[in-house]
């Protein structure tokens, strides 16, 4: 590892960090550390870096604001990458808004709301960046990303960049087409449109009071645990098993909401993984359903 940081520095890919613990970039506040983590401010850094890694087949990964996203209590082995401040922009011509990868979803939502933009009303409650919203085609409020996503710019492993409309994506429930290859979103380009100011923030509001009385939004968590079931709601499933409150060490299934699970203070990635493992096998022995994450679990059992 050693001898990769050596290397990495003489490109000059960005930021460096050796042993970097990983809790406090992700919501849940869990997680050991990764070998390396690298800040690339640029997309020149970032190519050099991703194409020296791949052809020294040193695994890595991506990071956004780490708000759906669960690192093991033993870390990360390589490298993990997390987008510096050129991927951290907004810009807005007309109806179209371009968005860095690093730009957080719910600063983009209230944006565009005040350009009396209509379409990302639904996003002022993801807490994530504009790259995983596209990676995870994250949804609220009975829309999602896919809805007003036109294309986005990744860079491949390759290191080569290529531009990804929403239909090459195939995007789904929860699911873009990023999940099953290696690529980083750096910036996304979104087709809104005009809407009356007062009715967009209205709307904002209301779905904010509702974030207020039904979330923990002032306790770590990860937001929505599970992906809902077919015709069903997770949540719903893992309330009527009884599961409200129940805890594994310091990890919480919260009594809010029950596809919550909060760390109360003190809980490990380890008490969170038990958890999550034990409302699966209650729910399925109860109704025969089996949950899936939507969290992503990452980094060394």
């Amino acid at each position: 590892m050693d001898h990769l940081l050596t290397e990495l520095a003489s490109l000059d890919v960005g930021r460096l960090l050796r042993n970097e613990p990983m809790a406090p970039y992700t919501t849940w506040q869990v997680g050991g550390p990764a070998d390396v983590m690298a800040v690339p401010d640029t997309k020149d850094q970032l190519a050099r870096l991703v194409r020296l890694l791949h052809e020294r087949n040193v695994p890595w990964l991506v990071i956004g604001r780490g708000s759906n996203l669960l690192v093991t209590d033993k870390g990360i082995r390589g490298v993990v990458i997390k987008l510096g401040k050129d991927f951290d922009f907004v810009r807005f011509e007309g109806k179209t808004v371009r968005a860095g990868g690093a730009f957080s979803m719910i600063k983009l939502s209230v944006l565009a709301g005040k350009h009396g933009l209509t379409g990302l009303e639904f996003a002022g409650g993801i807490p994530g960046s504009v790259g995983g919203a596209v990676f995870m085609n994250a949804g609220a409020q009975g829309s999602e990303t896919a809805r007003v996503l036109k294309v986005a710019e990744v860079l491949l492993e390759t290191g080569e960049w290529t531009d990804m409309t929403a239909q090459r994506l195939a995007f789904s429930y929860r699911h873009s087409r990023l999940q099953e290859m290696k690529g980083i979103v750096t910036e996304a380009v979104f087709e809104l449109e005009y809407g009356d100011r007062r009715e967009i923030a209205a709307a904002m509001a209301t779905y904010k009071d509702r974030r207020l009385r039904t979330q923990p939004l002032t306790e770590p968590s990860a937001g929505s645990v599970f992906r809902n079931p077919e015709g069903g709601h997770a949540a719903r499933l893992i309330e009527e098993a009884g599961l409200k409150g129940f805890r594994v060490g310091g990890a919480q299934v919260s009594t809010l909401h029950a596809n919550f699970i909060i760390n109360t203070g003190n809980a490990t990635a380890g008490d969170i993984l038990a958890l999550i493992e034990h409302i699966q096998a209650v729910v399925e022995e109860r109704f025969g359903v089996r949950l899936k994450p939507e969290v992503r679990v990452v980094g060394e059992r």
